[in-house]
């Protein structure tokens, strides 16, 4: 919708193909309804891609400013949640009702829903100017366009209309395609080894997590969520984009304190038991559980019901160091069913960093998810659909 209303306000003649049901329900679902539409702070840092420069042109040319801007025209109001993330204080409707108006000025044509079963290119055309290059078919449809724009998103989410319609696209006309992978997603366990943290779902604390090393490493600090199969929350969401199959997750659970030094202090000072003195750095279900649900050696699980003035300095720092940080490794993600964007898709070595067209294939274009940028959790991945639908629209 970004791209048509820009092309279509430059007054082309614009066409939109929906094949869903409902309009853009990623954005009426997002931000639990309220739609984190984008970030006071984003940069290309925020994106991971295969070829990490690529975005920055469009994310330069388009920021969060120019979006806000759109929104104040529309009367929409807004506010910040947390680290540069705003959300509509409205419903995400808005959002959406926004890009529609926006089309509307632009005079463009609906048609949805309906799928696009052929496309079919005219190479001979391609030199022509004001040619028609494509021809795109399907039931009850029958189109011939000089530019072919395609933001059918990733595989995230298959419910509400999720499909691989891009990549088929890409792969028809010769371009690469990176491998798509879920990404923002929870992390799962292997049953046997989750199987004594189960009691722990629902449990949630601000953790530091790390996957990686050397110049793969990342690293973010945000809260944690446990759940029945495994770990979820902003943290291990923002993890899961970095994580490769067989890594270890190092997860700091108590990161705003050195723990060893914390309870070796409290030794003199309480009469605690080793559990309960836990649970003034820890939540309190975690720090009960901990005892039996680590994989501590005996000798550390012993040590729950004594007085802490009675520990050993020793036996303390195998305790704090099993929790700083706590080494684990997933098996897996909860896939795309449950992953709120998809890492990968066409390769962007493809495409013109300054009108996203295909370098190889005149007059298509590939834009938002559908390409291989992929933004952290927090409104980056919307302010990457705008940027990059904002800088086709402007080039068609």
């Amino acid at each position: 919708m970004m791209c048509a209303a820009v092309a279509g306000q430059r007054g082309k003649k614009v066409v939109l193909i929906e094949h869903a049901a409902k309009l853009a329900e990623k954005i009426r679902i997002s931000g639990g309804g309220r739609c984190n539409f984008t970030n006071l702070y984003t940069s290309p840092e925020n994106f991971i891609s295969e070829n990490p420069d690529f975005c920055r042109g469009a994310l330069a040319r388009y920021t969060p400013q120019d979006f806000l801007a759109l929104l104040r025209r529309h009367g929409i109001t807004f506010h910040e949640k947390h680290c540069g993330q705003l959300f509509c204080d409205d419903s995400s409707e808005r959002i959406i009702e926004m890009l529609v108006a926006e089309c509307d000025a632009g005079r463009v044509h609906w048609r949805r829903p309906i799928k696009v079963a052929r496309i079919t290119r005219d190479t001979a055309r391609d030199t022509s100017a004001g040619s028609h290059r494509f021809m795109l078919e399907g039931s009850d449809l029958s189109i011939r366009a000089e530019w072919l724009v395609i933001a059918s998103g990733g595989l995230s989410i298959p419910k509400i209309g999720a499909s691989d319609f891009a990549y088929r696209v890409a792969r028809q006309f010769g371009l690469r395609v990176i491998e798509p992978r879920p990404a923002l997603v929870p992390l799962t366990f292997a049953a046997d080894s989750w199987k004594a943290f189960v009691a722990l779902a629902g449990v949630a604390l601000e953790v530091n997590v790390t996957c990686g090393s050397g110049r793969d490493q990342a690293r973010f600090r945000e809260d944690m969520l446990f759940t029945h199969r495994g770990l979820s929350g902003p943290a291990i969401l923002q993890i899961s984009s970095f994580w490769k199959p067989g890594e270890a997750l190092a997860i700091d659970l108590a990161p705003t304190e050195k723990l060893v030094e914390t309870l070796i202090e409290a030794k003199s000072a309480t009469r605690l038991s080793v559990v309960n003195a836990l649970a003034q750095s820890l939540p309190r279900r975690l720090a009960l559980h901990w005892f039996d649900a680590s994989d501590a050696k005996p000798q550390t699980a012993a040590l729950r019901d004594r007085r802490l003035a009675d520990v050993p300095d020793r036996d303390i720092r195998r305790l704090a160091d099993a929790l700083q940080p706590w080494t684990i490794a997933p098996n897996g993600t909860k896939g795309f069913k449950k992953a709120e964007v998809t890492r990968g898709g066409i390769d962007t070595r493809e495409l013109s960093q300054r009108t996203m067209e295909a370098v190889r294939v005149p007059g298509l274009h590939f834009i938002g998810e559908a390409v291989d940028v992929t933004g952290w959790l927090g409104g980056y991945n919307f302010q990457w659909a705008w940027a990059s639908g904002f800088a086709a629209g402007q080039a068609v």
